[in-house]
């Protein structure tokens, strides 16, 4: 059971985050402080899990906290929660493993519970992180104007469109100033392969195959795309190599 910290000035919003987190099955003990000085008086007594951090708090803002805590000896795994997106890129400097959007939805706060879970695992005692483990990657993207932070391992599939590359997830797509072609060689240790020469995609998130029709494809996130038969021969070895990886 994971223990939790909200840590917001506006009560209706500590209700409802830990209305939400209460029915995760995954969540214990739910701690609440109403600023950032309440949450550091908390945390010396009861350490927690992970902390969930407004950003936009008097005296003590969520960034003020979340660079106090990482003092601690047993630092909280951060999560930070707010209405503003300008913050991601500090947040994720901090190293918070999510920055979620007010309002919280359910399905994106379990994600989020995932996040904690995995990087609870990775560093407990009992199966301590290797030192050379890497984080997952972020990317800097823009969406209306402002900048917001995603994970690599959130990426279904790129295209290609000009000079610029086009990062498709579950929840949108993002235009990013970087040739497929680099994207092809940066990203190919981390399961993407090219599939033609407008699509990169990740192996992991591949659903369905269909290389031996006229027009071989593959379907990644409910989208059908063209596989060239140039690079045919290539997915089949890749294809070939998860397999027996995955055998026991």
């Amino acid at each position: 059971m994971i223990s939790v910290l909200i840590a917001d000035d506006e009560q209706p919003a500590i209700d409802e985050l830990a209305f939400l987190l209460g029915q995760d099955p995954r969540v214990g003990v739910i701690h609440q402080a109403s600023s950032g000085a309440e949450a550091i008086r908390l945390l010396t007594r009861e350490p927690v899990d992970a902390a969930f951090l407004d950003i936009h708090m008097p005296g003590l803002t969520g960034f003020d906290l979340a660079r106090a805590l990482a003092r601690f000896e047993h630092r909280p795994v951060l999560v930070f929660v707010t209405a503003d997106e300008e913050g991601a890129l500090e947040a994720f400097d901090l190293a918070a493993v999510d920055y979620l959007l007010k309002p919280v939805r359910a399905e994106r706060l379990q994600r989020s519970v995932g996040r904690i879970a995995e990087a609870l695992k990775i560093g407990s005692p009992s199966n301590p992180a290797p030192a050379d483990t890497a984080q997952p990657e972020v990317i800097a993207v823009t969406l209306g104007g402002t900048t917001r932070m995603i994970r690599r391992d959130e990426v279904r599939y790129v295209q290609a469109q000009g000079d610029y590359a086009r990062l498709h997830t579950e929840e949108a797509s993002y235009l990013v100033r970087v040739p497929m072609a680099d994207l092809e060689r940066q990203w190919a240790d981390a399961g993407f392969v090219r599939v033609h020469r407008s699509y990169l995609v990740a192996l992991g998130h591949v659903s369905r195959v269909r290389l031996g029709a006229d027009h071989p494809s593959v379907t990644v996130g409910g989208a059908e795309l063209p596989v060239s038969r140039r690079l045919l021969p290539a997915l089949r070895d890749r294809l070939e190599t998860a397999i027996l990886r995955a055998r026991p």
